[in-house]
């Protein structure tokens, strides 16, 4: 140690200061103390370890300079959170010296009515360096309730609307993004385009102050809604809801990859539950369908509680009607799986549920929303990773009121089964449970009995249908005339009658040669397990012979 130096200081076991005592006891009331102590102790090495110290190594630099300046150091406003934190942690306040680094600090942070904008900003994104200190000595608290919210209460232009009377006028919002930007299985994905202009037009103006708070880190945004009362469930301001949105949208676009499995630990999960509950307040009034789809895309990346989540989604279930096939198309790269199949089985169950009590208009909702299932099935069937019991529950989430024809699930089943060559006979005919052969058209059924993909007895069942069905028309078509007017000569009835009957015929022999492909199946099966009883035979009376007997 250099002769002018007679002290020692790590800094977090990153950098060894050597200085003079004197120059540092002077202004540092806490180190003071340590050196009066080792003295009284009688410790010959003065060496001293700080761990943790605000700032690391660069914010002792600091002290130590204004130290061996005489007690001065330029004070700014990006390096005023790091002093104003380094004062108090070695208690350089007025007891130890006079105008000491606390009460600098303190004289500049008064000035803060008076400091620009973009000096708040500056100001609190260097307080991420130092945020446990800065939060617990209240300097978070002085700038942003000295310094932020006066000024976003401010409007620079007179088209800007004021934070405050903002809240109280909630005007109609709805999304700036429809879709996520997913790539489409089906040939349909030319339409997956960027927002309707009528939509884009709808969304008001953002605040002035949005994009300058959006470069803000989330633990300094959390703690502006915590001193605003606007955390979590007591969100009930449109504008701050508006702003987190635009902030979390903004947080995607530059992570692009949020880990979802630690939703929990996420700095950003109770950003987005506090935007969820936003949404949820203003609801379906403030909130198009296709908005609340653009919310739920932005904030379910970060992690929901399971209460918020159930919430926003029971908020869109009630307005499922309304959706499009874009808005359902949510990703589900997370989960494994192309899009998000598991949301829309619950949206639909709270669709039903919220709905169920309602016949009158119910029934025309439900018919609508089954067309758009329909399509949404065929949407997901190429999936390699969509699993069967996925692909049942959403053919089965609504009951069969919900459709006047199943020709849409029979298309959507033969696109899984076309896409999915590799899965057995058994799980083939679970998949056609969803089916309800009676609502299949003629030609459906016709095509599903052609079809190679599916099990002969499927085929049956639903030719069996469709002849039963050809016989109540067939009868309808040729007795109620009659009764209706028995002298009347209804000659254009011969045609159908004769067209009928071809039917009927084609009927009869499609299913005589489905039943032979059954009864071939079955004795096929016969044969394969009798080869494989006796193959058992064999090999267990083989093993039995080359086995030692035990006595």
């Amino acid at each position: 140690m250099p002769k002018h130096c007679d002290m020692q200081i790590n800094i977090d076991g990153q950098q060894i200061f050597l200085l003079k005592e004197k120059v540092m006891s002077k202004y540092c009331g806490k180190l003071k103390r340590i050196l009066n102590h080792q003295k009284r102790c009688n410790v010959t090495k003065l060496g001293i370890r700080i761990n943790n110290f605000p700032g690391g190594p660069d914010g002792f630099e600091l002290v130590s300079r204004f130290c061996y300046n005489n007690g001065n150091i330029p004070i700014t406003v990006a390096n005023v959170p790091l002093l104003y934190c380094c004062a108090i942690y070695l208690g350089m306040a007025e007891g130890v010296f006079s105008n000491n680094l606390l009460q600098q600090t303190e004289t500049f942070l008064d000035r803060i009515s008076q400091w620009k904008w973009h000096d708040i900003i500056e100001s609190l994104m260097n307080c991420e360096h130092v945020y446990a200190y800065a939060d617990c000595y209240g300097l978070l608290e002085r700038i942003i309730v000295g310094g932020v919210l006066p000024k976003i209460n401010q409007t620079p232009n007179s088209s800007d609307v004021s934070f405050i009377n903002s809240c109280s006028s909630p005007s109609s919002y709805s999304s700036p993004e429809s879709t996520s930007g997913n790539k489409r299985f089906s040939s349909s994905s030319n339409k997956l385009a960027n927002t309707p202009e009528k939509i884009r037009s709808a969304l008001p103006s953002k605040a002035w102050w949005f994009d300058d708070l959006a470069t803000l880190p989330p633990k300094i945004i959390e703690k502006l809604f915590q001193f605003l009362g606007a955390y979590k469930t007591d969100n009930n301001n449109l504008v701050l809801t508006r702003f987190l949105l635009h902030y979390l949208r903004k947080a995607t676009q530059k992570t692009r990859v949020v880990d979802c499995k630690n939703s929990s630990e996420s700095e950003y999960a109770a950003l987005a539950e506090t935007a969820a509950y936003g949404v949820i307040f203003v609801g379906k009034e403030t909130f198009s369908c296709r908005g609340l789809f653009w919310v739920i895309r932005i904030v379910s990346g970060f992690g929901l509680s399971k209460g918020c989540r159930t919430e926003l989604e029971r908020l869109i279930g009630g307005v499922l009607e309304q959706a499009t096939l874009d808005d359902l198309l949510v990703s589900g790269h997370d989960m494994g799986v192309y899009y998000d199949v598991n949301l829309v089985i619950r949206l639909v169950k709270l669709f039903v549920d919220i709905n169920g009590s309602d016949e009158g208009v119910s029934l025309q909702k439900l018919k609508r929303v089954g067309r758009l299932i329909d399509k949404y099935l065929r949407e997901i069937s190429p999936d390699q990773n969509l699993k069967i019991c996925k692909f049942l529950g959403v053919a089965e989430c609504l009951p069969d009121i919900a459709r006047d024809s199943f020709d849409g699930v029979y298309r959507a089943i033969d696109i899984y089964l076309e896409s999915h060559p590799m899965i057995t006979f058994e799980e083939r005919s679970r998949l056609c449970r969803c089916l309800n052969y009676i609502k299949l058209s003629f030609e459906a059924s016709k095509d599903l009995a052609k079809n190679p993909r599916i099990p002969p007895r499927i085929a049956m069942q639903a030719l069996i249908s469709q002849q039963s069905k050809i016989a109540t028309l067939d009868y309808d078509e040729t007795e109620t005339p009659r009764k209706k007017n028995p002298y009347q000569l209804v000659l254009y009835k011969e045609g159908k009658r004769n067209s009928f009957s071809k039917e009927k015929k084609d009927m009869t022999l499609n299913m005589d040669k489905m039943q032979w492909k059954v009864v071939e199946l079955e004795e096929l099966c016969k044969e394969m397990n009798s080869k494989m009883v006796n193959r058992n035979a064999l090999f267990n009376h083989a093993r039995a012979r080359s086995s030692p007997r035990l006595c």
